[in-house]
Formats: structure tokens, sequence, C-alpha cells
């Protein structure tokens, strides 16, 4: 049997925007996928902590922190925390632009204390901005800033109302972090993230890809927003779903029904992995 090497992102994918629980017939086809001796892994902009609860479904292992942190099973692929002079550098001047921040560790996420405010008043956005939204709500481990206490951090979440609000950190960070922004600027808020150039989901699957002997052309990738893009280019097969970035779709080999349309299972079944 031919068997293929899965990556799933989480919201907006593998789950509806902000929730940790998928659809019957999305873990269904996870584990018939499994069965047929697929691996299936996540692949998120979370970190360890926030996708803990989806990874406790029987995934085979991530691609965490946006490709920052790779694991698989009990092993540790790879691990690239953000050097503190840059993350200072980062959180002093995303702060002086009126930036509202949100950095995540392994174990912990930060975020600004009036930030809730802010996405009450921005209205609904992409799957980004309800993901956090929700998690603010449900109090899913996102402590005050004020309680940061120099942990290591692996990325920086950011929303701001203009693009010039970000043009300091942009000057004195972009030669080695990519500001990746999503293409849905709804309701006068924009919002993206900040992240090591060392690293993206696409290096994850083929740091997972050669961990486990998979050729490139035997990985699948299923995402719906541009922090996807490097995954869906780097896999052999590339899946965007309905409800996802008109771009990423452009780029996608195909697109399949959105997450509460059953969409994973769609595509599963028409791929041939169940």
């Amino acid at each position: 049997m031919d068997r293929k090497c899965i990556f799933l992102d989480i919201d907006g994918t593998l789950t509806p925007a902000g929730s940790n629980r998928p659809p019957r017939s999305a873990l269904a086809a996870v584990r018939a996928a499994q069965a047929k001796g697929h691996m299936v892994f996540l692949c998120t902009g979370r970190n360890p902590d926030m996708l803990a609860p989806v990874l406790a479904y029987g995934f085979d292992g991530a691609v965490a922190c946006a490709g920052g942190r790779v694991f698989a099973q009990d092993r540790v692929l790879y691990d690239h925390p953000m050097p503190a002079t840059d993350r200072d550098t980062a959180l002093r001047l995303l702060k002086q632009g009126g930036v509202f921040r949100t950095i995540e560790a392994l174990d912990a996420t930060y975020g600004d204390e009036d930030l809730g405010d802010f996405l009450t008043r921005a209205g609904e956005g992409n799957s980004e901005l309800v993901r956090w939204r929700r998690a603010l709500a449900e109090q899913l481990n996102i402590r005050p800033m004020a309680e940061y206490d120099g942990r290591p951090i692996y990325k920086v979440v950011f929303m701001c109302t203009d693009a010039g609000q970000l043009e300091p950190a942009r000057a004195a960070l972009e030669r080695d972090y990519h500001f990746v922004i999503q293409d849905d600027a709804s309701h006068h808020c924009l919002n993206g993230e900040i992240i090591n150039r060392a690293f993206d989901k696409g290096k994850g699957v083929r740091i997972i890809a050669e961990a486990f002997g998979f050729e490139l052309a035997g990985t699948l990738g299923f995402g719906d927003s541009m922090n996807d893009l490097e995954m869906i280019q780097t896999v052999g097969t590339s899946v965007c779903m309905d409800n996802g970035s008109p771009t990423l779709k452009e780029l996608s080999t195909f697109v399949c029904p959105a997450v509460e349309a059953d969409g994973l299972a769609w595509a599963f079944e028409k791929l041939g992995l169940i």
C-alpha cells in the first residue's frame, strides 16, 4: 500500500475557527486513514499548549508554532524559539505603534489586557480573528501580558487598524522575520503573525517527511488561510477549504467543502485516503 503523510491545519480546517472539537466526520476520516497505514499530523500556528486538546484525539504529532516546534510521538524533531533581543524589539516597537500583541511560548500565551475590547469593536473577521476572540472568552490560557515572565516565545501575533502601525517593527525585523498578514482585513482589523524566517510550516513538513521516510510527492496538506501558504507550496497535494482564503484557493491543487460541511471527510474519500 502507498502510505501517505497528511498535514492538517486546525482553525478553519480541522475545526471551526476557535474550536477544539472537530466534526465527527473529520475524526472518523482521520482514524480511517490511520487504520490504512497513513500518518496524520497537525500543522498549525498554535503552540503545544493550545493544540493539546486537539492532539488528544490521536494524531501522530504536530508542526506547532508555525514550524518553530516540530514533534512526532515522543520525539522533538525541531525547536527554535525567538532570540530574546528580537522578542524585546518586536514587543517594544509594536506597543509604541499601538498594535495589540499576543505572544506564544510552548506552554503559555500572553496578550495585551485590552485585546478583548479591541476584538469586540472590530467585529467579525477571518478565522484567526475569530479564534482569538473565542480563546479569550473561554479563558484558554491567554494570560495578561503583565504576567509574562520572560520564558522563550516562538511567535508574535498582532492586530491593528492600519498597516503603518507595523512599519517600525518591519524596519527593524523584516530581514529575519516574515510579517504574515491575513488577506481579509474586514471591519478595519489587520491581523497576522511575526514568524522567524528560519522556519515555517513547509519546513516542518519536510522535517517530518524525512524523519519517517516519506517522499514529498506522498504528502498532503489541508489549510484555509495564508499562514498555511508554505505548507501548501511544499506538499505533493494541497487542499484549501471552501471557507478559506481566496488567494490560497488559487494556489492549491483543489478546493474542498467548508469545515462545517464535512469538507475533510469529503476530501479524504476523494483522494482515496479512506
